[in-house]
């Protein structure tokens, strides 16, 4: 990458290219953004978002269009919102939540809404509130609050519209309580609680339905290695195989073949490079080859042809420009 960043977001678009947006490095927080071409291998900027932001959100509309939500600009975590057009490359400014917020998940929900849910607030305090952006509007709107405060958790689009949030940290500790939203109604309902409380883990939806939940940070500062299985139909966890290296911070990938890769990290002994596999069928995990680089709050995609684009973060030492592929 043209600069090297942590805590940004990465977005696949339709033309292949990957959007990097935001974060920030030892020079504070960034506006910038670029682009990867696969096809070439090569990163070109393009043009600045509005707002410096990191610990932002990103996803990709149904128009093409990237809708980047709050975050932290250095100085006061914002409630701005903007639109990247990848037909014009050009950045333009839509409605302001409203709650400023950042550690918030954003999901796009079947009826092409977007969900914003939880985060920590301009007094760092972690939330319950939830909003529903409209793409057709560029409006928010409030919906129902969870029941639950939590920031570093995770949320999961799953087959039946409903949207799985799981674990993250209030000011009671690390959580292992889960719900669901359910767009139709604008209700949030309690579901079974994972086996562990965990933060900064991931959720990986699988190809039979299931969510797999991975690695974390426990209530007792314990880096987690274990991994648990939510299953929809019954609303009921099991746990699985544990992966090899206990780690939090990292990423997860589910991969054309049903397999799930998790790569880097936080472990015991510092940032990780390590990476493994997950197979749904075995219910077990595989060391395979190691990044060229340790990192953490790095982004990882899958593109086109079915590999994995792994770009900058942090060594806990400096912030990465590089990238790799898997």
């Amino acid at each position: 990458m043209s600069i090297s960043r942590g805590n940004h977001t990465a977005s696949t678009l339709a033309n292949g290219f990957v959007l990097i947006t935001g974060g920030k490095n030892s020079g504070g927080y960034l506006n910038s953004t670029e682009l990867y071409n696969p096809l070439t291998g090569t990163w070109t900027t393009t043009a600045n978002m509005s707002v410096a932001r990191g610990y932002h959100a990103a996803c990709i509309l149904a128009n093409g269009s990237v809708l980047v939500a709050g975050g932290f600009n250095g100085g006061a975590v914002v409630n701005s919102t903007e639109l990247y057009n990848p037909s014009t490359s050009t950045w333009t400014i839509t409605g302001s939540m409203h709650v400023a917020r950042d550690y918030h998940t954003a999901s796009i929900l079947t009826n092409g809404l977007v969900l914003v849910a939880g985060g920590q607030d301009i007094n760092n305090a972690p939330i319950n509130n939830a909003e529903l952006y409209n793409p057709s509007a560029g409006t928010w709107t409030t919906t129902r609050n969870m029941s639950v405060a939590r920031r570093y958790h995770t949320a999961s689009t799953l087959a039946n519209g409903l949207v799985l949030v799981t674990g993250g940290y209030n000011s009671g500790g690390v959580v292992n309580s889960a719900e669901l939203y359910n767009p139709l109604t604008s209700n949030w309902t309690i579901t079974g609680n994972m086996n562990v409380t965990r933060k900064l883990h991931t959720a990986s939806i699988l190809a039979n339905g299931l969510v797999l939940v991975a690695g974390g940070m426990s209530n007792t500062s314990v880096y987690l290695s274990s991994a648990e299985l939510y299953n929809p139909s019954t609303g009921t966890w099991i746990t699985t195989g544990s992966m090899n290296v206990a780690r939090n911070a990292h990423t997860a990938s589910t991969l054309a073949n049903g397999l799930v890769l998790v790569v880097g990290g936080y472990i015991s002994g510092g940032v990780a490079n390590s990476a493994e596999l997950y197979n749904p069928s075995t219910g077990s995990w595989t060391t395979t080859a190691n990044m060229s680089s340790a990192r953490e709050f790095h982004t990882a995609s899958i593109l086109a042809k079915g590999e994995v684009l792994v770009t900058g973060g942090s060594n806990n030492v400096n912030y990465l420009n590089n990238a790799e592929l898997y």
